[in-house]
């Protein structure tokens, strides 16, 4: 295994990213909260700086599935398809099979230049969520409970508001409401069976009014739908898990372009366009499945160094703010730990025998004692010795040159002034002097 195989499957690893993450999004939340002066003077600028910052926090996902596991997303569409991705607005219908196909979706969007201006149709419940929530709500994502009877007006508004938008944007559909799962799925198509309608085999029956009512909505602002079917090589089934543990996954994406002009503009039609297209979407998946590639011409579209740069301009910071942390959390001076001294130090008449064997460390001039009692474990305290002596002498039957078993091999030789290390909390604090 190599160096970077191998940092990829520590939780230490998994935790700085994810500070750098959390770190990244909350100065992003509170730039954005910033431009709300924006609004009510130009609203286009407000719009495009928050598509930047909206894009800085979300490329560091993207940077996990394209740089950190390495995962390859393979196109299957035409020339002309592909020529027209990242210069049009456009509605994207996208299975919901699997946990990180929003995240192939973005990658996708990233490629093309669209990742920033992306926008979904998301559950009232992720507006409270911080970092990915609030940056929505800044983007001016649109909303809703998932009541058609309460959601009509809050959508139709939200979608009508962005007619104007100033970037190109792909507006991201899960027409089946819900991940894919074999028994939503049997659920589903009872439901389809009940209202006369075919029967899918990979796919939940399609909700048709978020669908309908934003290609009414949106008509005039967007020119196309991409209908994006995903699966992944292999037969399996990843998950973020595998991606931040740098699991290589190969995603293949077939992608149709539909001219808006071909939906049709009644909402009883449309309705029907969208299930049509879900039989389609099936049938695409049984091919895949049967033959381990879906139709049509392959491309890979190049992954651009942007989003890994970003992911090390707010990665440098945040490093240097966790080491700045970690060093204030010591209840010690660092510089304690360089410069180890025995000390002997207890009450008068008392040794520290008694209550635990203590020891100290020498820092600008003067000693700093810690006591560990037996009855505390690994547990260390300070305490405020009325006497203390410096001494680099054994005391008692200790025996400061002897390494005893269980010293951590990561010690440095010099440090083994003592048969154990007397540690607080995770971090060494002193030496223990004792059996």
């Amino acid at each position: 295994m190599g160096l970077l195989a191998f940092l990829k499957t520590q939780f230490v690893v998994h935790l700085l990213i994810g500070f750098v993450f959390v770190v990244s999004g909350l100065v992003i939340n509170s730039i954005q909260l910033c431009t709300l002066v924006l609004w009510p003077v130009n609203k286009q600028l407000y719009r495009r700086l928050n598509c930047r910052l909206a894009y800085s926090l979300w490329s560091q996902l993207v940077m996990l599935l394209e740089w950190w596991s390495c995962t390859e997303c393979t196109l299957f569409t035409d020339q002309a398809t592909v020529d027209t991705f990242g210069k049009e607005h456009a509605v994207i219908i996208l299975n919901h099979n699997f946990e990180i196909d929003f995240l192939c979706g973005w990658t996708m969007c990233e490629r093309f230049g669209v990742l920033g201006s992306s926008k979904v149709l998301a559950k009232r419940e992720l507006l409270y969520v911080p970092l990915i929530g609030w940056t929505w709500y800044f983007l001016e994502i649109v909303f809703c409970k998932r009541k058609w009877e309460e959601d009509r007006d809050t959508v139709i508004k939200g979608l009508k508001s962005l007619a104007n938008y100033p970037k190109y944007m792909w507006f991201l559909l899960y027409c089946e409401g819900t991940r894919f799962t074999e028994k939503k799925h049997r659920v589903s198509m009872e439901v389809a069976a009940s209202k006369g309608l075919p029967v899918l085999k990979y796919h939940l029956l399609p909700r048709t009014k978020g669908f309908t009512t934003a290609v009414q909505c949106l008509r005039g602002t967007v020119t196309a739908v991409y209908d994006v079917t995903l699966n992944f090589r292999g037969n399996k089934n990843p998950s973020l898990l595998g991606i931040l543990y740098g699991k290589k996954y190969e995603a293949d994406m077939c992608v149709r372009r539909f001219p808006l002009e071909e939906i049709p503009l009644d909402e009883k039609e449309a309705a029907q366009w969208l299930h049509k297209l879900y039989q389609e979407k099936d049938a695409l998946q049984e091919i895949y499945n049967q033959k381990g590639v879906f139709p049509g011409q392959q491309f890979k579209p190049t992954r651009r160094p942007w989003t890994l740069l970003n992911f090390l301009f707010w990665a440098t910071p945040s490093c240097l703010l966790s080491s700045v942390l970690f060093w204030a959390s010591l209840p010690v001076d660092p510089h304690l730990i360089l410069t180890p001294w025995v000390c002997r130090a207890g009450n008068e008449g008392n040794d520290g025998v008694a209550q635990g064997w203590e020891g100290a460390f020498r820092a600008g001039g003067h000693a700093q004692a810690w006591r560990r009692s037996p009855a505390a474990g690994i547990q260390a305290e300070p305490c405020q010795p009325q006497r203390a002596s410096l001494t680099t002498e054994p005391r008692g039957h200790d025996d400061l040159h002897q390494i005893p078993e269980g010293w951590p091999a990561g010690l440095p030789p010099a440090w083994h002034l003592g048969p154990r290390a007397a540690w607080g909390g995770s971090w060494p604090l002193g030496l223990h002097l004792g059996g």
